[in-house]
């Protein structure tokens, strides 16, 4: 990939946290601060990436943009609301960066990548241009039918569990928005289903998505034991 192929990010948190118990996960504290605090530290420090865009919650952008000012994230270039469905928090996103050739999906709540982790996306992507971060499952999975019975077995060493960061070129991405009008759970999907190549590379077991409230717990201890704590200047 160029080096001089610009990058940005659509840093998605506009869920609306049903699993946390009342507890909004994109403003919960890790480590004394917010834990979207840790998703921007990192993109902000990264000299791969050009330029983010933070999706939120509506009721959630007043506190987003303060938490932007406040520390000092100016590669944040626009904080905006996002849709009914993911992939509409991610078109908006999208519809807000500039003259990017490349543009990485990740989500919020997703604070425990690293650097490496984005360069191993963005080298993946040149390949085919789509790939996604993911790590090889460790359970043996079980296709079941409508009433619990096991229709299926897979082969384990084939299957790997989809995470973000998802690094797509842009107009690729765009295209596909445009094109797609199923549901679908990530944009990798949205891209698969419409026939484009996508590569999988490694991503991290540590690299969880914080869902429940005791997510916060397992994530504050890998960000403690393995990152530097992000700064609210």
């Amino acid at each position: 990939m160029s080096s001089v192929s610009k990058v940005g990010a659509v840093i998605v948190a506009a869920g609306r946290s049903t699993r946390m118990g009342g507890i909004d996960k994109t403003f919960a504290p890790i480590l004394g601060i917010p834990l979207i605090a840790h998703t921007l530290h990192r993109f902000q420090l990264s000299s791969r990436i050009d330029q983010v865009v933070l999706v939120l919650a509506k009721d959630s952008l007043e506190q987003g943009r303060k938490l932007v000012q406040e520390g000092g994230y100016s590669k944040v270039t626009n904080v905006c609301a996002g849709g009914r469905r993911r992939q509409d928090s991610v078109r908006f996103g999208l519809d807000l960066l500039y003259a990017c050739e490349w543009v990485i999906v990740h989500d919020g709540a997703r604070p425990c990548f690293d650097d490496a982790m984005l360069q191993r996306g963005l080298e993946a992507a040149a390949d085919c241009g789509s790939a996604v971060a993911g790590v090889p499952v460790k359970d043996t999975i079980k296709l079941i039918s409508s009433n619990q019975m096991i229709s299926e077995t897979p082969d384990r060493s084939l299957l790997w569990a989809a995470q973000t960061p998802q690094v797509f070129r842009y107009r690729t991405l765009m295209e596909a928005h445009k094109s797609c009008n199923q549901d679908v759970t990530d944009d990798a999907a949205m891209l698969e289903s419409l026939g484009h190549p996508v590569k999988m590379f490694l991503g991290a077991y540590e690299n969880i998505k914080v869902t429940t409230a005791d997510d916060l717990i397992i994530a504050e201890a890998f960000l403690k034991a393995a990152y530097t704590p992000a700064s609210p200047n």
